[in-house]
């Protein structure tokens, strides 16, 4: 009897090794932009998405089978520029404001985040205020500055620093509140 069980505990533990090899990880299988549902809440601030103006972002994180959404732009790198946080994103989109309505951006207007032209300190206003407007080309970018100023950065060149001292492109006003 002893024999009986010697021979099946070693094999019930190399099963459960196995098992545990193959971990497939679902959030890198499918990391397409999903729509931006009335009920999503800001993985930052907590905050309904759907009825703010400007652009909202979306990260696709290593270890996480959903998406985290952004109610904003800043909101979204104020997360993905997080040490911890940066090296997992496996797929991160923002809306081509240029291809949408500021003020409802679009669920088909998502673009690669990575691959996008910001604009920084322009006086159009996101979710909590001051935000990156996000581009899927530079000429958009370069049109949305002659009309609203701003100065363009590539999505590489953003720092916590700068989204935290975001301004509106008007000194008379005051930052919006953090959170």
């Amino acid at each position: 009897m002893k024999t009986h069980y010697s021979i099946f505990i070693p094999v019930f533990a190399a099963l459960l090794l196995l098992a545990g090899c193959d971990r497939s990880d679902d959030s890198t299988a499918s990391s397409k932009p999903v729509p931006i549902s009335s009920g999503d809440e800001c993985h930052v601030c907590g905050m309904t998405i759907h009825n703010h103006p400007g652009p909202k972002g979306q990260a696709f994180i290593r270890g996480s089978s959903t998406p985290f959404k952004y109610c904003s732009t800043r909101d979204m790198f104020s997360h993905v520029l997080q040490p911890e946080v940066r090296s997992r994103i496996t797929g991160i989109y923002t809306h081509d404001i240029a291809s949408t309505e500021w003020e409802a951006p679009s669920n088909s207007a998502f673009t690669d985040a990575r691959e996008a032209w910001y604009v920084i300190n322009h006086p159009r206003k996101g979710a909590m205020g001051p935000t990156l407007a996000s581009f899927a080309d530079k000429t958009a970018a370069e049109d949305f500055i002659e009309e609203y100023g701003g100065e363009i950065v590539r999505f590489d060149a953003i720092t916590l620093e700068m989204v935290a001292n975001l301004k509106t492109g008007s000194e008379d006003e005051d930052p919006a509140p953090s959170h």
